[in-house]
């Protein structure tokens, strides 16, 4: 199996986050090349290539940017979302590392399309050296005249700002991201009014991921009949595997979109030495679990889902048979309930609650009827929370009843953890 890496092209020369490493494996030339166009017509080219957004929801990229209401006499922008920070995504801060100026060039042909003059970078708080990296690169930018006054002699002007969050997870939500951006604390924004036509500053708004905005340049180079070439019929396209757990050889493998997890884990050497898949998320952890069962599921977001799960951002964290479901799914609900806003009482209280109930069952407490609380909870929150933060924090524990269901009773006959030694030897003796 052989792939020709696009996003990740470069990924491993010395110089490949620098302005030269960049511009000498053809860097800016989808630039130069999109100034010529009609704004329109890059809309239309983003739109017959297919291109959905990376970040989770997989939203046809070129349809979000018609969206836009155009000769409204108000300034556009455009917005990339860099907040990464959904548990086991990994994507985003390597490629912003290894490669900004794909970015910066993405932002510069993806803002031209839309007619803003203005476009921002938010960039989770926490990754400073991302931040430090994305500077220099928009710095070495506006120097070389890729950015600024009258790009590249077209009478087109941007100007681009990289701005470092505080470092909350709900400001991963688009519209929690602007009223960041602003200033404000972030929380959702009730809809509608939709970022399209209010968004930053109540300006027309588009907001896209980062992989979504670094697939541009390649797309106005290769054109949307070669990018469409790849992935499934309704999935096109490259995009970026983020592997991790335990694996081998963890890390980022880019591919077409429709791969399945058995191809991606014999790229990467398999599961650790010993071991067998237990179970695995298929875009982070708010995404339903899968199994062993799902190895040969493609990786698109029609067959995902028909799964009963989501591709999500193809964050894919692998655990073996050593692993506590239980334990997991508590992890991550303890990360849910951490960072809510607290702005709607479905998810404010609702993980808290979940979060106690997880407490009691993985420690042996809990009983039958906390198991049917624990439902009842992700039931009342689902499709009740102001943003996915609630319906993505009832998705693993819906997911790990469904499929691991005998674990968790386990524990309560057990009480305790089967894979805590002390406690296997207790639920070995009850059971003999």
């Amino acid at each position: 199996m052989t792939f020709t890496p696009v996003l990740s092209a470069g990924w491993g020369d010395s110089d490949s986050f620098t302005l030269d490493g960049y511009t000498r494996r053809g860097g800016y030339d989808a630039l130069t090349k999109a100034l010529a166009m009609d704004p329109d017509a890059l809309i239309s080219l983003v739109k017959e290539s297919g291109l959905r957004g990376r970040g989770g929801a997989g939203f046809p990229t070129g349809m979000k940017w018609g969206f836009i209401p155009q000769g409204d006499g108000k300034p556009h922008y455009l917005v990339v979302n860099a907040d990464e920070s959904e548990p086991g995504t990994c994507k985003d801060i390597p490629l912003m590392l290894a490669n900004p100026h794909v970015l910066v060039e993405g932002v510069a042909i993806s803002s031209y399309a839309i007619r803003a003059n203005h476009a921002f970078i938010y960039v989770r708080g926490e990754v400073t050296h991302v931040v430090r990296r994305l500077q220099q690169a928009v710095a070495d930018a506006y120097d070389a005249g890729h950015l600024g006054k009258n790009i590249a002699g077209s009478g087109y002007d941007l100007d681009v700002v990289v701005h470092a969050g505080a470092g909350a997870y709900i400001c991963g939500e688009e519209t929690a991201l602007l009223d960041s951006l602003e200033g404000y604390r972030g929380q959702p924004r009730l809809r509608p009014p939709f970022p399209a036509t209010h968004g930053l500053y109540g300006a027309p708004t588009v907001i896209n991921n980062v992989e979504s905005i670094a697939s541009v340049p390649a797309i106005v180079l290769g054109g949307a009949e070669w990018f469409a070439s790849m992935g499934t019929e309704k999935s096109k396209g490259f995009t970026l595997y983020s592997l991790s757990g335990h694996v081998r050889n963890p890390g980022q493998f880019e591919g077409p979109l429709g791969l399945t997890l058995r191809q991606l884990l014999d790229l990467s050497g398999g599961m650790r030495e010993g071991r067998t898949l237990k179970f695995w998320t298929p875009g982070g952890s708010s995404t339903p679990i899968l199994t062993d069962a799902h190895l040969d599921v493609p990786l698109d977001y029609e067959a995902v889902g028909a799964a009963g799960s989501m591709l999500g951002t193809k964050a894919l964290q692998c655990f073996d048979d050593t692993t506590c479901v239980v334990r997991a799914v508590l992890r991550w609900t303890e990360f849910y309930a951490h960072e809510s806003c607290g702005k709607c009482t479905p998810c404010r209280e609702g993980t808290y609650w979940m979060v106690q109930i997880l407490a009691r069952l993985e420690a042996g407490d809990g009983t039958e009827e906390d198991l049917a609380t624990l439902l009842d909870t992700c039931d009342n929150i689902l499709g009740r929370a102001f943003c996915a933060l609630g319906d993505g924090a009832t998705s693993p524990i819906t997911s790990a009843i469904q499929y691991f269901r005998d674990e968790f009773v386990q524990h309560m006959t057990g009480k305790g953890c089967p894979f805590d030694p002390v406690a296997s030897t207790v639920f070995a003796a009850a059971s003999s």
